[in-house]
């Protein structure tokens, strides 16, 4: 990723890239910020001055803040600021950081526009935007919110655009706003990373709680395990719990508070299981995670290619494990199709 990237990031030229999960895309537009804020720094003497350089929108919280992490961890001593924007906290923190000017913003569309309604953030001076997982933006209905936060920005900036899938909708959107991109596409767009082993159970629903019990018994390393529904994600969390696993869940309906303490707990290793609803499955970039289990059989190609892609990052291995009722078999042959691999 970085390698096919970086020339023309650096180069200062557009790029769009269309790329399986896990390849590293983060480092991928994260360096040439970093390289070109540097290099303004040192024209400038050495300090750069206040005043937001870049933004980076996301699609979820759990997402811009692994973002802003990393510009943070990258940039620790080289003298840049940068804030992670998003919902469900208090905005006035976030208004401060944007009234002063930080340098790289990263943030959700939403949060976003409300500061900008009130006038905290100053993108007049503003050179690079990045989109991340674009194609979750879209499907999540932040395209239009997305358009209008564009809109505002000063032309000449510099757009890098990423997404695990580029149906013709996502080209012509992304082409509107970018300016002669370069076009990259890596791997098998679209599909699941080739590190990732991927294996199928058939199992009882009654019986899948006890089922899944043993099998995290039998193996070692952090498993994510995705349900259907929020209260699908509460009830088997508690089932684990019940039969020795240390487990948390994380869905839409919990507090920003409780989904960063789970995921958290999850990325230390208090918690070995973390199980979420699907507002996880593009978010979460977590290393070292082994297994991603699919409770019940996924009901798009996409869900199940961004649910694979929490394992088997970075040219790590993997395994995705899709646990099928009897009566979701005709769902699985369907998704096998869909997919273009052969589950079992």
């Amino acid at each position: 990723m970085q390698s096919a990237v970086l020339p023309h990031a650096l180069a200062g030229h557009d790029v769009i890239v269309c790329s399986e999960t896990g390849t590293g895309k983060t480092a991928a537009f994260v360096l040439p910020i970093l390289q070109r804020l540097l290099t303004a720094a040192e024209a400038a003497g050495g300090t750069l001055p206040a005043g937001t350089r870049a933004l980076v929108l996301a699609p979820t919280r759990e997402l811009a803040v692994q973002i802003e992490d990393t510009v943070q961890g990258l940039a620790y001593h080289a003298g840049l600021t940068s804030a992670a924007i998003y919902g469900g906290v208090p905005m006035d923190p976030q208004d401060r950081a944007l009234r002063a000017g930080v340098h790289v913003v990263v943030a959700t569309p939403g949060r976003l526009l409300d500061h900008m309604r009130s006038g905290a953030p100053d993108f007049s001076g503003l050179e690079v935007l990045v989109l991340d997982e674009a194609d979750r933006m879209m499907d999540m209905g932040f395209w239009p919110d997305v358009q209008r936060i564009v809109s505002a920005l000063p032309a000449g900036r510099q757009t890098l655009l990423f997404s695990a899938t580029m149906p013709d909708e996502a080209y012509a959107l992304a082409a509107a706003i970018a300016r002669d991109p370069r076009y990259i596409e890596l791997g098998r767009a679209g599909g699941p990373a080739r590190t990732i082993t991927h294996a199928v159970e058939t199992v009882e629903a009654r019986e899948k709680p006890q089922w899944l019990a043993r099998f995290l018994r039998s193996v070692e390393g952090p498993t994510l395990v995705f349900v259907r529904t929020k209260h699908g994600a509460e009830r088997l969390a508690r089932q684990l719990q019940a039969l020795g696993i240390k487990a948390a869940a994380i869905h839409g309906d919990r507090s920003q508070e409780q989904r960063m303490a789970a995921v958290e707990g999850f990325r230390s290793g208090r918690y070995r299981v973390l199980v979420a609803t699907d507002i996880a499955a593009r978010g979460l970039d977590i290393d070292g995670i082994t297994h991603v289990v699919n409770y019940e059989v996924p009901t798009s190609a996409e869900a199940y290619v961004h649910r694979a892609g929490r394992t088997g990052r970075d040219r790590a291995t993997g395994t995705a494990l899709t646990l099928v009722a009897p009566e979701e078999l005709r769902a699985l042959r369907a998704l096998e199709k869909s997919v273009g691999v052969q589950l079992q």
